[in-house]
């Protein structure tokens, strides 16, 4: 695997129920010198360390503060103030309106309000927000999460290559704009339920977006992945494939995924699946 491709590791995909083997949602986005943490979901500090050690992570994008996206920021605070790590901090952390004060709300035991600007250099989302970090570029668009002010993100090498990462919303001219003639799409598929998309749907958002390849995340417990990526494949020409913990993408090479053992050093290469 080329070291300075676009690529991104999945986490955790579970919704706000996480079972075992499988954290919340939460990814490893990497390429151009850059590690990016993107959503921090309950578990996902964990999975991460797996990975690169989070002294070594140089920036974290939260898509919504919803816990099953955001609750391991608590845990990365402690962490990275008081565990002696060889880190530069604050880690700059990109996050909706009010990210900053929800963490101090949680950290904070007494009168003085925890130091939650030492870990992190907070710096909150708006509609076509724009940052470079290191050799990728990420954009943001605010998409309709049915209230909470929610964003997804694209991502960019300097070689064009691009993914985009829906975070939670149901189905809006704004991902699919954001989405257009992306490599690889990362779209929730939590169901029929307001706020979110179906797997049908995320097959449909994709092929409104032209996106070459989809992999389908946040399934709800009423939908097996198996079943997930198979409605999500009726509505999209893709590959289409499921976002299982430890599963690597890298983009530009068509839906492979490099399985990472949980055994250090191990990696096996498991072909695309799709309708």
């Amino acid at each position: 695997m080329d070291s300075d491709a676009l690529r991104i590791t999945v986490l955790g995909s579970a919704t706000p129920f996480p079972r075992p083997g499988n954290a919340c949602s939460g990814y490893l986005v990497e390429g151009g010198g850059a590690r990016v943490w993107v959503d921090a979901g309950s578990g996902t500090l964990g999975e991460l360390q797996r990975y690169v050690d989070l002294g070594d992570v140089d920036a974290v994008w939260i898509s919504h503060l919803h816990a099953d996206h955001s609750a391991d920021l608590l845990t990365a605070f402690y962490g990275l103030v008081y565990a002696g790590l060889d880190v530069e901090l604050p880690v700059p952390l990109f996050g909706p309106a009010g990210t900053a004060d929800r963490l101090a709300g949680f950290l904070t035991n007494g009168a003085v309000r925890s130091p939650v600007e030492k870990a992190f250099a907070v710096d909150e989302l708006y509609d076509g927000h724009a940052v470079r970090i290191g050799g990728l570029t990420l954009r943001s668009r605010a998409v309709d999460h049915g209230g909470p002010a929610a964003f997804a993100v694209r991502v960019e090498d300097a070689a064009g290559r691009s993914l985009v990462y829906s975070g939670d919303c149901e189905p809006c001219p704004a991902l699919v704009e954001l989405a257009r003639d992306c490599d690889l799409f990362v779209c929730e598929a939590d169901g029929e339920v307001p706020g979110h998309h179906s797997a049908a749907q995320a097959g449909r958002s994709a092929a409104a977006a032209r996106a070459g390849c989809l992999v389908v995340t946040h399934v709800g417990p009423g939908t097996e992945p198996a079943e997930a990526v198979a409605l999500a494949a009726a509505e999209f020409s893709g590959e289409v494939v499921h976002a299982d913990p430890g599963a690597r993408f890298e983009v530009g090479a068509a839906c492979g995924v490099m399985r990472r053992s949980r055994t250090p050093g191990r990696t096996t290469t498991s072909p695309a699946s799709s309708r």
